[in-house]
């Protein structure tokens, strides 16, 4: 049996990179001491979330600083790795059609490097007046098994995780910035219509695929967003397993990855048992 601590973080990151970047050593030694092998911090660590999702602004202040895939932030999460693999949020710079743009993407790392990283696809209200749309989903081989990423509202849809799930993903790993409801606020996060609907698509989709899946979410406020955290760990029947609530903290678990999955397999097997012939893939 070969089993891997997996935690999900709930934690509050803003726009202060240097601030993020003093806060990181003692999150990481944290789950060192706990024994981590993964660990998924939430969408946007490095450089924060926007402030409003209806009507962002790109300028100043009021969005995310970019940073370099080669740059000195994330080299000094690959310095604080060493070797657990850690999955991060970043607004990262590149150059697209001849022009700078950014995109909301997510890096995985141990203290060797860049394993693997992923732009978000699905972008909700006006986020694409700040972000350019990620293209794929494609798994990747890391110390703990093979991995994918999602960020936030990507896992809203079931083919995300499919096809991670069809690339060989043992382990899903949600980065999330998800907000508590903006048009039908509760008083209590736990009942807000946001918050039931987090946890849905985290369990649906560990399910549905059969797959561990760790969620990381940012918590406290930025802007008139109010984040929910609830970071969990869902197993292969989509049951969660361990959960933080809407203050930051480490939802944590231990497993045997392959084992579970191939257990949860044994006799329903959701990937083989698909009939593609009866799917539509496109609106006629």
């Amino acid at each position: 049996m070969v089993t891997v601590t997996m935690a999900g973080v709930a934690a509050h990151f803003g726009r202060d990179v240097d601030r993020t970047l003093a806060k990181l050593p003692g999150i990481i030694a944290h789950a060192r001491e706990r024994g981590v092998d993964l660990l998924v911090l939430p969408d946007a660590t490095i450089g924060g979330y926007l402030f409003d999702l209806q009507h962002p602004s790109d300028e100043g202040d009021s969005a995310p600083r970019s940073v370099d895939l080669d740059g000195p932030e994330i080299a000094a999460v690959i310095a604080l790795a060493g070797d657990m693999t850690v999955c991060f949020g970043v607004a990262e710079r590149a150059r697209a059609d001849g022009a700078e743009v950014r995109y909301n993407t997510a890096v995985c790392v141990t203290g060797d490097g860049i394993l693997g990283t992923h732009r978000k696809v699905h972008l909700p209200l006006g986020e694409s007046d700040v972000y350019r749309a990620g293209d794929a989903f494609s798994a990747f081989d890391t110390p703990v098994g093979r991995l994918g990423m999602m960020i936030d509202f990507d896992k809203t849809f079931p083919e995300s995780a499919r096809s991670l799930a069809l690339d060989g993903a043992e382990i899903l790993a949600c980065l999330s910035a998800w907000p508590a409801s903006v048009t039908d606020r509760s008083d209590r996060i736990r009942n807000d219509r946001q918050a039931h609907l987090f946890d849905l698509y985290d369990c649906a989709r560990a399910a549905e695929n059969q797959v561990y899946l760790v969620s990381s979410n940012q918590t406290g406020v930025m802007g008139g967003l109010r984040f929910l955290g609830q970071a969990k760990i869902v197993d292969p029947a989509g049951e969660i397993i361990a959960k933080t609530w809407a203050k930051g903290g480490l939802a944590i678990a231990e497993a045997d990855v392959r084992a579970s999955r191939a257990r949860a397999r044994r006799s329903l097997n959701h990937i083989e048992q698909r009939a593609e012939h009866a799917y539509r893939f496109t609106l006629s």
